[in-house]
């Protein structure tokens, strides 16, 4: 038993796309959310560079209505790609860099209440790809986490229902098997999870969703409607300034808020000396922005097929996410599910809260206590290499792990030396449906050098690739017929190198490099 695991406080982070929340567990092990150095229980992802300080919140919020050029919002969208859409003071920043600064921001609120602390299990969309993951955990890196484990939010979220409505007894089981469709529409993202909840286990069935949709896109409808009003009265495009389109996208944020509860809202906006007064009735709001909620039925009912169930065999339907609280989702959900969403748990703070539980049962994992919970998911996306169709000689995707797989995972493919003497195999990984990989997500190049002296044309090198729990991959690779793994690199697509990572951390955190990996034993 290790006895300094029992003194670590157990963290839980909803890193989210528009505001992230932490939790921790009190000592009734009971999830509660920690308020930041403002005493807000919700940190906007905002992140402000003003000359050598670096400030993350509501004040970088405040600065995008006048400084918007040095203002990163939404970070969370652009994992995966190299760097941020724009310079940041001069400097171009990978976007899970500056989602480390999000983090260190966290992790320094955090420790006023909790005391200093480097392990949390922060969460992702279910729908994230590997490549978004392994950004997500070098932020940890970056902000001087010690990740424990990568969570899918309809996970973290089913787990705190389970537990705040009576669903898990003390032991944290489920008192009869319950199915639960989680529907998580935050501010930047859109997942759909269905879950099955039996004894202890919390089996993920399917999931599915969009890290491209998500409350921004309602904002925006308004922001073009105020937009599309500029232009038919004075010939001007508010949207060609980042400032005054920031100044208008709170208006309009406010006014989608309002239409929440009222059946009315009005909008205010100024650029460059024209004013505009637009008042939007919920029924307009609702019409233009008809398409995008089609689009979460759509998957919500998909999720529900892949999963081998009907509607009649889902128990609860929970709402997750800020923009669930938009009355034509609950009334979609329950004219499609036939009865009333849950939004008994708080979609805000619920999926920091399942994450701290998680955190829990790690570290009582760690401790020699046995476990309260198990989790099992799924991949959110297939996993396969690129090869060559023979009979026409295109690139094709040759799928190794479908989508929806329980984890973890693994597959062996084998693959052949094509000349005697061969020296070395380059194989391409993507995730994704499509036959063709070019429309898949680029996972990176495995590169296999220096096999065996003498192998000859057609030798069987067999490689295996393995999901972890948490989305993550890796990959073996040996000669057939021997024992013995071989050395191999995967190189990531868009990934940062170690050396960056090392630097970025000195720079955020001000911590120096470490050898960290996940659930690192305490």
């Amino acid at each position: 038993m290790n006895k300094a695991a029992s003194t670590i406080p157990a963290v839980g982070i909803d890193l989210g796309t528009t505001y992230s929340v932490v939790a921790c567990l009190d000592e009734q092990e009971r999830p509660r959310s920690i308020v930041n150095g403002e005493g807000d229980l919700l940190t906007p992802s905002v992140v402000l560079f003003e000359g050598d300080q670096v400030i993350v919140g509501r004040e970088a919020v405040k600065a995008m209505a006048v400084d918007a050029d040095q203002v990163a919002d939404c970070p969370k969208r652009f994992l995966g790609r190299r760097m941020y859409p724009r310079p940041l003071h001069g400097q171009e920043w990978p976007p899970e860099a500056l989602e480390a600064w999000v983090l260190d921001k966290l992790r320094r609120d955090a420790s006023r209440t909790v005391g200093n602390f480097r392990h949390a299990v922060i969460t992702v969309p279910a729908y994230f790809d590997e490549v978004r993951r392994k950004a997500t955990q070098d932020a940890g890196y970056m902000a001087g986490l010690d990740v424990l484990d990568i969570i899918n939010e309809p996970t973290a979220a089913a787990v705190a229902f389970g537990m705040a409505e009576g669903f898990l007894d003390e032991r944290g089981e489920a008192k009869r098997p319950i199915n639960i469709l989680v529907y998580d529409l935050g501010g930047g993202t859109f997942d759909v999870t269905v879950m099955r909840l039996e004894g202890g286990h919390f089996q993920t069935l399917s999931t599915d969703g969009d890290f491209q949709l998500g409350g921004k896109d309602w904002d925006q409808r308004l922001v073009d409607f105020v937009a599309a009003e500029f232009m038919k009265r004075y010939q001007v495009d508010p949207r060609d300034d980042l400032s005054a389109a920031a100044r208008i996208w709170r208006e309009c944020e406010e006014a989608k808020r309002t239409l929440s509860l009222r059946g009315k809202a009005t909008i205010a906006a100024d650029y460059q000396g024209n004013w505009i007064r637009l008042e939007i009735t919920r029924a307009e709001f609702e019409s233009m922005t008809r398409d995008l909620l089609e689009r979460t039925t759509f998957t919500c009912r998909e999720a529900i097929s892949a999963a081998g169930l009907s509607w009649d065999d889902v128990d609860r339907v929970l709402l997750v996410g800020g923009s669930t609280r938009m009355p034509q989702v609950k009334e979609m959900l329950a004219e499609l599910s036939g009865r009333a969403p849950d939004d008994s748990i708080s979609p805000d703070e619920a999926v920091a809260h399942g994450a701290a539980i998680r955190a829990g049962a790690i570290l009582a994992a760690h401790a020699g206590r046995p476990p309260r919970l198990k989790i099992r998911n799924v991949n959110s996306h297939s996993l396969g290499v690129v090869g060559k169709d023979p009979k026409t000689l295109r690139s094709r995707t040759g799928i190794l792990i479908p989508r929806n797989t329980p984890l973890p995972a693994s597959a062996t493919r084998t693959f052949r030396t094509q000349k005697a003497d061969q020296r070395s195999i380059l194989l391409q990984i993507v995730e994704g449906e499509n036959p063709d990989p070019i429309y898949n997500s680029q996972v990176g190049r495995c590169t296999v050098p220096n096999l065996p002296k003498g192998l000859p044309a057609g030798q069987p090198i067999l490689v295996s690739f393995e999901y972890e729990e948490n989305g993550r991959l890796s990959v073996h690779v040996r000669v057939e017929g021997t024992d013995v793994e071989l050395a191999h690199e995967l190189n990531r697509e868009n990934s940062l190198a170690q050396a960056d990572l090392d630097r970025y951390r000195k720079q955020i955190s001000g911590l120096p490099p470490q050898v960290i990996a996940l659930a690192t034993p305490i």
